[in-house]
């Protein structure tokens, strides 16, 4: 993953969105290798490789999780046509666009 899709993720992150929260989001991108976030109460980490217990794990491109970050690709439309794969606690995906809000 570039730089600066994960720079953008910083900035588009809303802290009162993850208030109370602690999760791993873990990320398969087939061009990009493995990253993960790790939210907790507000604060966002981003680290490369994989996480020993994610709360969820997706698998995607980095052009999948571009469009699903800028409102292009509809997050339930890319689940259920493959573009993303998705293991754990599924819902919780659902959660990313309010936690990256489109700005």
């Amino acid at each position: 993953m570039s730089l600066s899709t994960l720079d953008k993720l910083h900035s588009r992150f809303d802290p009162q969105a993850a208030s109370g929260m602690d999760e791993i989001f873990q990320f398969h991108f087939d061009d990009a290798g493995s990253h993960y976030l790790a939210i907790r109460d507000g604060d966002l980490d981003i680290q490369e490789g994989e996480h020993d217990a994610p709360s969820v794990t997706l698998s995607m491109s980095t052009t999948t999780l571009k469009g699903l970050m800028n409102g292009e690709v509809n997050g339930m439309t890319a689940f259920m046509t493959g573009k993303v794969k998705a293991t754990g606690d599924v819902m919780l995906a659902t959660r990313l666009t309010s936690l990256f809000p489109a700005g």
